[in-house]
């Protein structure tokens, strides 16, 4: 006969995120936001929701073309950069499983807009936050 294993997936459960992990992963994200891409944002917001943490970033419009939007655009381009600036991009989802260097992670699809389970740079399903944010930031914000 068989015998069952249990094998903990990186796409399900996890366990919710104490305090002091949720302070200790702000500061380590926002230390490599700052390092790498502080020319390429206006903020970073962490959010977290039970065993996730979900990183978004916002940016400022003002910096693309002078002559976006096109004419006959339904807003100004104030009214479009204020809009713009109030809208976060989606970055990633981090699962938390109770060990602070071994998170899932999942990117965020715009064609799908939702997560998907992705790997870390290291080709593993388990990594530090700071690898999966850099992964989506160099994506997205560059």
């Amino acid at each position: 006969m068989a015998r069952k294993v249990w094998m903990q997936s990186p796409d399900s459960g996890g366990k919710k995120i104490p305090d002091a992990v949720k302070q200790r992963t702000e500061n380590r994200i926002m230390k490599c936001a700052e390092e790498h891409f502080k020319e390429h944002y206006t903020r970073i917001e962490l959010r977290f929701r039970g065993q996730f943490c979900y990183i978004d970033a916002y940016t400022d419009p003002e910096k693309e073309s002078p002559d976006w939007p096109p004419p006959g655009f339904p807003e100004s381009r104030e009214e479009y950069i204020e809009r713009m600036r109030k809208t976060p991009t989606y970055l990633c989802r981090l699962r938390y499983f109770g060990d602070e260097e071994q998170w899932g992670f999942a990117f965020y699809t715009y064609s799908n807009e939702k997560y998907e389970l992705s790997m870390f740079p290291s080709g593993e399903f388990y990594g530090p936050p700071e690898d999966a944010f850099f992964v989506s930031a160099n994506l997205y914000l560059q």
